[in-house]
């Protein structure tokens, strides 16, 4: 069943291509060689101490190569004791065994999995694919796509545009700079990504080091597990039940599913853009706007970006939900929702993806922006009775109230009132020079400061 056209998921079929960087670090196959890493990297941990002997260059390197030659073979070899024993940690012991079952290592059976329960193993092989995930597919892609919005922000920073509060026209604004706001509240999530260093555990059944206490009392189990998980430039968690408590994961979940609401709200807006006619869409040959209207191109990216979006946070909103919870010291009700990691992730690249490509075929459609504007002149009001105000007139909000609400002002209209208004000839001369296509504030000079 590794035909795309047969596979139950999109993230496998349809969308296999987009989500493909992800199948390394949160596919089963991923899952069980990171767990056989931490096994055989906790019996090298332990040849350091005065449990175990020391390994020889060559057992090191034999164990190093088990990883670096973990194969589909293998992985099936797993999976066919974990049928047996309806246990996969324990299929993973057994794999080991057999590893080294022929070798000098063969001694060093009896320790495999000495004093752990599964959740130390899982714990850890997880947080490996959160950071290493993290690090080579999630930041790059944010990289990729916080770089087209920089860009887009920073080619139109000067084109005006009517803004819409409550959906009516509102003062100008620029395209550059509305984008510069998205850059703004992505840049906050971002940088929190980047720095963010995840939690497992190395603690025993309830969390106490209980067999590992019993048997080698002589050995500092706290400093021990501390140096095992940061080897793997992880945070160790040393008070915990038997499973790791998943705050620090739900964290990071929570901020990708914040970045993600943002960028629902980019993609309507987005929509909403090209709806209105103030962003054209490339026309790409040999493309197909519909079935039937042949005239159309659709904003597809942006409405394929927003579902994916939806179904990413509603998996992230679970997580935060179901993970905050474990029937007193365990329950097994998490193992199966961690194992869907990969789907909120996959979903989220896939609308990431889209979301590059939508970029990419938009530009504002200037002459459209321009006849708006200068269409309605009345969006300039508010910078009027403000100037008025500053010359000292009282009644100036409502004198344009009367002139403008409810009402489109053309430019004659507009200027025809600056004439008759009794104020001097400087705060005339301010009036007159509004327009709204000038009225943009310091719209260019935010988009600059966000760039910067």
């Amino acid at each position: 069943m590794t035909d795309p056209l047969h596979a139950l998921s999109p993230l496998d079929g349809r969308y296999a291509e987009s989500t493909a960087p992800l199948s390394g670090y949160f596919s089963e196959f991923a899952f069980l060689r990171d767990r056989v890493r931490v096994e055989l990297d906790f019996i090298t941990a332990l040849s350091k101490t005065d449990l175990v002997r020391p390994l020889t260059d060559s057992e090191t390197t034999q164990l190093e190569s088990i990883i670096a030659k973990f194969s589909n073979a293998d992985a099936e070899l797993i999976l066919e004791y974990e049928r047996k024993t309806r246990h996969d940690v324990k299929a993973i012991e057994y794999f080991i065994q057999s590893k080294l079952q022929n070798t000098s290592l063969k001694d060093l059976i009896p320790w495999i999995h000495f004093g752990l329960t599964s959740e130390d193993t899982n714990s850890i092989a997880q947080a490996i694919a959160l950071t290493e995930s993290c690090e080579k597919v999630v930041l790059p892609a944010f990289d990729n796509l916080f770089d087209i919005l920089r860009d887009f922000a920073v080619e139109y920073r000067a084109v005006p545009m009517l803004a819409r509060t409550h959906g009516q026209f509102a003062v100008p604004t620029t395209l550059g700079k509305e984008f510069a706001v998205y850059l703004r509240r992505l840049d906050e999530v971002y940088r929190a990504i980047f720095v963010y260093n995840f939690e497992a555990k190395l603690t025993g059944a309830v969390g106490n080091f209980n067999a590992l206490q019993a048997a080698a009392p002589q050995v500092d189990w706290l400093s021990f597990s501390e140096e095992f998980v940061s080897s793997f430039d992880l945070g160790p968690n040393l008070l915990t039940t038997q499973i790791l408590p998943y705050d620090n994961w739900i964290r990071y979940f929570d901020l990708i599913r914040l970045a993600n609401y943002i960028l629902i709200d980019f993609s309507q807006d987005i929509w909403r853009y090209i709806s209105d006619g103030y962003l054209k869409q490339a026309v790409v040959e040999g493309e197909v706007g519909s079935s039937t209207m042949p005239q159309k191109v659709n904003p597809i990216d942006f409405e394929n970006a927003e579902g994916n979006l939806g179904v990413a946070n509603a998996l992230f909103t679970y997580y935060a939900q179901k993970l905050t919870v474990s029937r007193l010291q365990r329950d097994l009700s998490d193992s199966t929702v961690r194992r869907t990691f990969g789907t909120a992730l996959g979903h989220t690249l896939v609308a990431w993806t889209n979301l590059q490509r939508g970029l990419k075929r938009i530009a504002p459609d200037e002459e459209k922006l321009k006849a708006e504007l200068n269409a309605h002149w009345e969006v300039i009001s508010e910078g009027a009775q403000t100037i008025l105000r500053a010359a000292g007139k009282s009644d100036a909000y409502e004198s344009l109230k009367e002139q403008t609400r409810g009402r489109v002002l053309t430019e004659t209209d507009y200027k025809a009132w600056c004439d008759a208004i009794d104020v001097d000839d400087a705060t005339r001369k301010k009036l007159k020079a509004l327009s709204p296509e000038t009225y943009i504030g310091l719209a260019m000079e935010l988009t600059d400061r966000m760039v910067k």
